[in-house]
């Protein structure tokens, strides 16, 4: 089952273009589906056979204590001239060994609702394009590269609504999946657990930290960093008793643009993995 209660808003050159609400659920036939939240006001016991998942990669370390942590990033340290060197190094370490990685102290309001979403989804633009110049800096990629590529971002906002679930073993609340953009930056609102990573053959939770963002590298970035940062693949969990909100937003260049590995870090030692496309980025 894969039924998260989705609004999309996007934008284009600092405008929010539109808001879409979607409630669908993604079924292979043509016979008509009740949506989740429909079946959820029924307060169910079980979950019809129709929703159970089919896939058995339900991995995760059996021991909890033995579980990894993704790393934690701290913003003020890479904005303070003392301590930027240590955490760049921390940054590049987490982008290419996971991924993904939690953003602390990153200085955007966390009330991104209504009247507030027009001046959240800019904040949170403004940090990605921090963020991403950040990334260069730390593969000592030339500057100029990562600036020209997203001279103008493409932004895209997605809400999810994950209610709680009777069954939660059954089901999943979003599909294993990467994300195709270039950087995610991913707000779990009421700081209930159910993002999963896969590592090393493993699922791993997420353990929310108080108003962090979880900030994920996604395809595009990969190929730009000629793979040293990894678009890893995740999912969504539910579970019995919560519901949990979340709010991803999604940034890629905003024209038709020529995607490839940076230029300034292809060398004979390091040739390019991937070769360069033109792709619809915006």
């Amino acid at each position: 089952m894969q039924c998260p209660l989705n609004w999309t808003v996007k934008r284009r050159k600092g405008k929010v273009r539109s808001v879409e609400r979607a409630m669908e659920t993604k079924i292979a036939s043509s016979v008509k589906v009740p949506i989740v939240q429909e079946l959820v006001k029924e307060k169910l016991t079980t979950v019809p056979p129709r929703y159970h998942r089919r896939d058995n990669d339900h991995l995760i370390l059996s021991d909890p204590s033995s579980l990894p942590e993704i790393p934690v990033i701290n913003m003020q340290n890479l904005l303070n001239t003392d301590l930027m060197d240590s955490e760049l190094h921390k940054l590049d370490k987490a982008s290419q060994e996971w991924g993904f990685f939690q953003l602390i102290n990153h200085g955007v309001g966390s009330e991104p609702f209504r009247d507030a979403i027009e001046a959240y989804s800019a904040e949170v633009k403004v940090l990605a394009i921090k963020m991403l110049n950040f990334m260069a800096k730390a593969l000592h990629m030339k500057a100029e590269e990562m600036k020209t590529l997203f001279k103008e971002v493409s932004q895209s906002m997605r809400m999810n609504y994950y209610p709680p679930c009777p069954q939660p073993e059954l089901v999943t609340g979003l599909y294993p999946h990467s994300d195709a953009n270039a950087l995610t930056i991913l707000l779990q609102v009421n700081e209930i657990e159910g993002l999963q990573i896969k590592k090393d053959g493993f699922w791993i939770p997420v353990s929310p930290l108080p108003n962090a963002f979880v900030i994920n590298i996604g395809d595009i970035l990969e190929i730009v960093t000629n793979g040293a940062y990894r678009s890893i693949e995740h999912r969504a969990t539910v579970n019995t008793k919560k519901e949990r909100l979340s709010i991803a937003t999604f940034h890629s260049p905003n024209l038709d643009c020529d995607i490839g590995p940076a230029p300034s870090l292809v060398a004979p030692e390091t040739p390019a993995k991937f070769r360069r496309t033109t792709v619809e980025c915006g």
